[in-house]
């Protein structure tokens, strides 16, 4: 009994019941399917007229057609040009021509004078310092360097030379033998003259050396000598 159908109302007959109800449900049923909203939410109706737009296109046809007829009698126009001569004279066999041509030469001649007479009183001009007293001055000022210096100045570079022409002495002689060696002899007259030259710079350089070895280093030698005699007594 209680897998039979249970109304909700008490009635006389449970399947007549049933059945009246089901009916009652799919009629329910039906009208919930069917119902219509207040609240119209479906999209706007579409016109064809105004999509497709008959009027602008005419329009533009309209347009194409009267380019394409301009563009068709321009090229008449041109191809009779080509043809002919034409119904214009279009050559421009004028010369140009200014109103102050004249005016700008003369300023162009002025400045050019101008600037002639600039640069001939620039290289006229005398110079307002002597280079002869710049030299005596240097050469007073090298003196006083010279006279309050404790020891003799431009020893490194005289040292440095001495090494130099060393260096290139010895290099000279060793050419020599392996010329001496290889059976060269130098009896051309320009290689004896060099040679010479050779011998007297060697001897002037090193006549110059014993001048400035009495002249700076000897008062220094006996004065160191002195100074000995003096601690020793």
């Amino acid at each position: 009994m209680h897998r039979a159908y249970q109304p909700i109302l008490p009635c006389g007959n449970k399947y007549l019941q049933q059945k009246w109800d089901m009916a009652v449900y799919e009629e329910h049923k039906k009208k919930i399917w069917t119902a219509k909203p207040l609240i119209d939410t479906s999209a706007p109706p579409t016109y064809g007229h105004l999509h497709l737009k008959l009027r602008k296109l005419k329009m533009d046809q309209e347009r194409l057609s009267i380019i394409d007829r301009d563009n068709h009698l321009l090229l008449e126009k041109m191809s009779h040009i080509m043809r002919t001569t034409g119904r214009i004279d279009n050559k421009n066999d004028y010369e140009a021509k200014s109103l102050n041509q004249r005016k700008r030469e003369q300023e162009l001649l002025r400045v050019n004078e101008e600037n002639h007479a600039i640069l001939e009183k620039i290289i006229k001009c005398q110079p307002h310092y002597k280079v002869q007293k710049w030299n005596d001055d240097w050469q007073k000022t090298e003196n006083y360097r010279n006279n309050i210096a404790r020891y003799p100045r431009g020893l490194p570079k005289l040292h440095d030379k001495k090494e130099q022409k060393a260096h290139r002495a010895a290099k000279r002689d060793r050419k020599k033998n392996q010329h001496l060696k290889d059976g060269y002899l130098t009896n051309q007259p320009e290689e004896k003259d060099d040679l010479i030259h050779q011998s007297k710079e060697l001897a002037m350089d090193h006549q110059r050396e014993n001048v400035i070895e009495e002249i700076y280093f000897r008062p220094f030698q006996w004065q160191c000598r002195s100074l000995r005699w003096q601690f020793r007594h």
